[in-house]
């Protein structure tokens, strides 16, 4: 009777431990999965990870906004702006008449795009500022093309302002397939301007390059 008492209370203590650790597996496992899904709701377009989730939709008292077109909104802000930034180099530095006036249009129109694109994000209750990787902006300068384009003058200013800005305008082309179909009306038609606008500008530089180089 001693031995299978002893026995008895061998086994119970086993299955004790097994069961703790089995407890443990469960809790683990579950703060694992719970961090996939915590990272895989925070990824967005291109890969990048964001403040909001591609499938979230914010609700505002006259309009839905979803997290593609809320993304491409905070992506395209800064793109812009860097555009702008560019224009108003060239005003600094170009003696190109017709580059000037095709500077001086990029910065009124992108200006006045970004004060719509704020309003929206306004509207959505979401922060303008950035919550995604700038790897995703396509045609996006970088600090040694930009440091270059400050750098240069005359001829070789113009040629290289033009060659930025058809690969910026071309990024900015490609983003807007965030939001090609996107249930927003406004936003869908101001991609599809965006598209318009930048592809026409792109055929006008290409000729300019050529009249220049």
């Amino acid at each position: 009777m001693v031995a299978i008492s002893k026995g008895l209370e061998m086994q119970i203590n086993i299955d004790k431990k097994t069961g703790s650790l089995v407890a443990i597996i469960v809790v683990l496992l579950g703060i694992i999965l719970g961090f996939s899904i915590s990272r895989n709701s925070d990824e967005g377009f291109f890969g990048m990870r964001g403040n909001n989730s591609m499938g979230m939709r914010h609700n505002s008292g006259t309009a839905t906004y979803t997290g593609a077109d809320v993304m491409f909104l905070q992506m395209m802000i800064p793109h812009h702006q860097q555009a702008i930034d560019i224009s108003n180099i060239a005003l600094k530095t170009s003696k190109d008449s017709e580059l000037l006036a095709l500077a001086n249009t990029i910065i009124k129109v992108q200006s006045a795009e970004i004060v719509q694109m704020q309003s929206w994000l306004n509207d959505a209750n979401v922060n303008p500022g950035m919550g995604h990787s700038m790897d995703g902006m396509g045609g996006m300068l970088d600090d040694a093309e930009l440091s270059a384009l400050s750098e240069a003058s005359g001829k070789n200013f113009d040629l290289l302002w033009l060659k930025g800005m058809i690969g910026h305008h071309d990024g900015a082309i490609h983003m807007t397939t965030m939001i090609r179909d996107a249930s927003n009306a406004d936003i869908k038609t101001f991609g599809e301007n965006v598209v318009k606008d930048q592809s026409a500008q792109i055929v006008q530089m290409k000729a300019m390059l050529k009249r220049i180089g």
